[in-house]
Parts: C-alpha cells; sequence; structure tokens
C-alpha cells in the first residue's frame, strides 16, 4: 500500500544570514553642462556720491624764516632796527610775525615808546599794526634818570593782504601817540631774533 505526501507542504526554504556589504563605486563622469540662464534685470539706481575737494594744506610746505642778531646793542629812539627779507608764496595766506629781543627805555619825566614791524615799508592793515609798547610814568628827574632795566620782549602778530612775492619784514622803533620820546634801547647784550611764518588758511 502507498502512502501520498504531498510535497508542496514542504517546498518553502529558509532564509541565510546576510552577506558583507560592497564596496563604493567609482565616481561617474561630469554630466553635460547646463544651458546659460536668463540675464538679471538692471539694480535700482543708486544715490549721488559727493564731490572730494582737494585740500590745499595736505599739500601745504611750511614756509618759514629766522634772522637772528647777537648783541645789536642799537640805542637809537626812533627809526628801522633791523629788517628780514621772506619769499611769500600766496597772497591769500597771512604772515605771523615775532621779534624777541632786549628792550629798555629811559626818561626823566613820563615818556612812552613804540617797538612795530612795517612790511614792504609799511605797517599792517590787514587788520591792525602789530606793535609793542613801553611806557614809563612820572617820577622824581633822579630817579627816572637812573632807571636802567633791560628786559626781554616780544612783538608779535598775524597780517593778512600782503601779496605774494619777496616782502621786506622790518623792526622799528618810534614814539606813542601824544606822549615824550625816551632813550630807547634795542637788543643789548643777548640775541634777538626776528621769525616770520606763512600761514594758509
Amino acid at each position: 500500500m502507498f502512502l501520498m505526501v504531498d510535497l508542496r507542504h514542504y517546498s518553502s526554504c529558509l532564509q541565510g544570514p546576510p552577506g558583507t556589504p560592497g564596496r563604493d563605486g567609482n565616481p561617474g563622469v561630469n554630466g553635460i553642462p547646463g544651458t546659460p540662464g536668463i540675464p538679471g534685470r538692471d539694480g535700482l539706481k543708486g544715490e549721488k556720491g559727493e564731490c572730494a575737494t582737494e585740500n590745499v594744506q595736505e599739500h601745504w610746505k611750511p614756509n618759514f624764516k629766522q634772522c637772528a642778531w647777537n648783541s645789536l646793542n642799537y640805542g637809537i629812539d626812533m627809526g628801522k632796527i633791523a629788517d628780514c627779507t621772506f619769499t611769500k608764496l600766496r597772497s591769500d595766506s597771512a604772515l605771523r610775525v615775532l621779534f624777541s629781543g632786549s628792550l629798555r627805555l629811559k626818561c626823566r619825566t613820563a615818556c612812552c615808546q613804540r617797538w612795530y614791524f612795517t612790511f614792504n615799508g609799511a605797517e599792517c592793515t590787514g587788520p591792525l599794526p602789530i606793535e609793542s609798547i613801553i611806557y614809563l610814568d612820572h617820577g622824581s628827574p633822579g630817579f627816572n634818570s637812573t632807571i636802567n632795566i633791560h628786559r626781554t620782549s616780544a612783538v608779535e602778530g598775524l597780517c593778512e593782504g600782503i601779496p605774494a612775492g619777496l616782502v621786506d619784514v622790518g623792526i622799528w622803533v618810534g614814539t606813542c601817540a601824544d606822549y615824550p620820546r625816551g632813550d630807547a634801547s634795542t637788543g643789548w647784550n643777548s640775541v634777538s631774533r626776528v621769525i616770520i611764518e606763512e600761514l594758509v588758511k
């Protein structure tokens, strides 16, 4: 007697363990270049820029001069004491001037002397003269006659409106308005100097 068995019930297989992962493949070749894109539109108009102005002072080189004298011992009461020639480069600039030296005034009664600058023979008018004064008040004739004090003093200022070119800068001594002349002395036993400097605005 034969036993009939249905083999369909025994045809499925068991799954084995997973294998080892594979290695990465080689990189692919570059693709075909894409077509150019649509051109972009113009941007908004920018604001108007400021004009750059050239600064004259950035290119300006200092222009100055010094004249000096040792022991002028100049005893005149009226007239030019010394001068210093200067080359002014611009017409719209100002001149700064300085005199430094020993000054003295003697007199028996009240007197006044002034030391001042000239430019090509004329006093400054832009805006006013550059001067310094010494005044002695009343006193006993014997006392005032013996005063003989020499002090280092300065005459300094700015003058505008002087044309470009050679400028004769002079230091002078003279009288004050409405006062008698005294016995003046300039530059005794010491160094006197005039310093001139051109200043741009």
